[in-house]
């Protein structure tokens, strides 16, 4: 059996107010060499329902995940399955535009030193209405050398990379760098890049390629602090692996900026805390 040139993967959890729409962006792109496989991680939603209306398509495979282990278990689970070239993890919430699949496939396929390739995303309310537009990168763009991207998103204390549907890679480099590295459970997906980029180039792909949502649940002054300290820990983690080094300076400056981008954080929340929310 020919293996798709695609694999595209969900890790769904308690997503049932949005599951259909991201899965319907998947299966309505115009690029037609993929695999979909979705594995719910013993929802309560009944988002597993929901997925029940796709079994008979034979572009998606459906998984259950037991309960445990956090979002690493289950993004390992949904990956370890596909089969394709390029792999892309798309989480249950968000959507992808039409063309993304084919423009992301294309700069993989033209730029053989490229391990990944990224690109911008709009920011959506729980709704799917745009709240902030063309998000991402910072500034990078076309083949950037992947210990140069690395430093960017040091320096600059945020994930330039984007959320995981933002990102397609190859499945082969991912597997060589160990799969989803949840060692920073709030940052498992730039972790991931990150060892993935250790042997290659990014892709900068400047094309906004889906929308990432954002939900009530990611608002809280505990969660934000959460997030920033595991952002230090992570600089301090890339200080010590990257192969060409990284200077003290670029980690201090990364810090005080995700301090910054904490605060930055909670005050959107709190400011559009309304919209957060599933009518």
């Amino acid at each position: 059996m020919t293996r798709p040139k695609l694999s595209v993967v969900i890790p769904a959890y308690n997503n049932a107010p949005y599951i259909e729409a991201t899965v319907e962006s998947v299966l309505g792109q115009d690029f037609g060499d993929f695999e979909l496989i979705v594995a719910d991680h013993s929802s309560t939603d009944g988002t597993a329902d929901l997925l029940g209306k796709y079994a008979d398509d034979r572009r998606v495979t459906l998984l259950s995940t037991p309960a445990g282990g956090g979002a690493p278990r289950n993004w390992q689970r949904v990956t370890t399955e596909a089969t394709g070239e390029y792999v892309k993890l798309v989480c249950g919430d968000d959507l992808l535009y039409p063309g993304a699949l084919a423009a992301q496939v294309a700069a993989l396929d033209a730029h053989p030193s490229a391990v990944a390739v990224a690109s911008r995303r709009d920011i959506l309310d729980a709704r799917g209405t745009k709240m902030i537009g063309g998000r991402g990168l910072q500034g990078l763009s076309g083949l950037v050398p992947g210990e140069e991207a690395i430093r960017r998103t040091v320096r600059l204390g945020t994930n330039v990379f984007g959320e995981p549907m933002c990102v397609t890679m190859r499945r082969d480099a991912l597997e060589r760098a160990g799969g989803w590295d949840g060692r920073f459970p709030y940052l498992i997906d730039m972790a991931s890049y990150t060892k993935v980029l250790f042997h290659g180039d990014l892709y900068a792909l400047r094309q906004v390629v889906g929308g990432f949502r954002v939900s009530a649940g990611q608002w809280s002054v505990a969660l934000v602090a959460e997030q920033a300290r595991q952002a230090k820990a992570y600089h301090r983690w890339v200080a010590g692996q990257l192969p060409g080094g990284l200077r003290a300076a670029d980690v201090w400056q990364g810090n005080r900026r995700a301090e910054l981008a904490a605060l930055q954080r909670r005050l959107f929340y709190t400011l559009f805390r309304s919209r957060l929310s599933p009518r």
